[in-house]
């Protein structure tokens, strides 16, 4: 059995230290072998711009103090992290999630969909999609907003990925549900990691709505954190299920497709 789960926490503005400290104390007794933390965990998500974000971000070669913390953590629990950060790669800003091991940086994701200010701070994510494989186990990266097109949980499994580990900061109140439904065509599990607390910037204030959790490639919701609050869970899958496409004995979910009918 595989152990996976998620690490709910409340990341502090301009203060990357106390999110690493704060991450190391949730940790501090977890063994696993993935753990999903949210999106932009290193630097919390309001900025007026990104050069304002520019101080609190760092290069995704894991040379930066948050990855490097990340690492320490990976050698301690056990687990690949996949966390969201803000990626500074020559001065260009990028909302991404990394993937973290004991060994360092194996993969970046940069978020292809970018939600509402955001495209004030971060340019559009070109990384594409990949899977990588975490103990033989395929997992692919998708970061928040990314959910509400398809597209993405749908390459992701395409590409065989079993667990689309999901680091986000939620404010619409549907992702949660909408997930039962990505996981369920899919036939993946999903990691949806999401911050709870809330923002100010200037007039606008953000409510997160936390409630992260695990889903199986059946639907099925396998844990699930409160709307509020620091929470740490993780639970054994057998992502092996998530091989199995058929809806009937006679119907295959990628082999039934037929994407010569298909328009864009």
């Amino acid at each position: 059995m595989f152990k996976s789960g998620f690490v709910q926490f409340q990341p502090y503005r301009y203060d990357v230290q106390r999110n690493i400290d704060t991450l190391k104390t949730l940790t501090r007794a977890v063994k696993a072998d993935l753990l999903v933390l949210p999106e932009l965990a290193n630097s919390g998500y309001m900025y007026r711009t990104s050069d304002t974000l520019a101080p609190y971000s760092e290069s995704a070669d894991g040379s930066g103090p948050f990855l490097s913390a990340l690492q320490e953590i990976s050698c301690e629990t056990g687990a690949v992290l996949v966390a969201g950060f803000a990626e500074n790669a020559e001065g260009v800003l990028y909302n991404s999630a990394a993937a973290v091991g004991t060994g360092g940086v194996l993969q970046v994701y940069r978020k292809t969909h970018l939600f509402f200010d955001e495209k004030n701070l971060f340019e559009p994510g070109n990384s594409g999609f990949n899977v990588f494989e975490v103990q033989g186990v395929k997992v692919g990266m998708m970061i928040c907003f990314d959910w509400i097109f398809p597209e993405s949980a749908r390459t992701l499994a395409l590409m065989g990925a079993e667990i689309i580990a999901h680091p986000s900061n939620l404010v619409l109140p549907y992702c949660q549900t909408a997930m039962v439904t990505r996981s369920l065509e899919n036939r993946v599990f999903s990691i949806t990691t999401n911050r709870w607390g809330g923002e100010t910037l200037d007039d606008s204030s953000l409510t997160f709505t936390g409630a992260s959790q695990v889903m199986s490639p059946h639907g099925t919701r396998l844990a699930q954190a409160p709307e509020t609050g620091d929470s740490v869970q993780v639970i054994e899958i057998d992502p092996a299920l998530a091989n199995d496409k058929h809806i009937t004995a006679r119907n295959d979910l990628f082999a039934d497709r037929r994407p010569e009918w298909y328009t864009q």
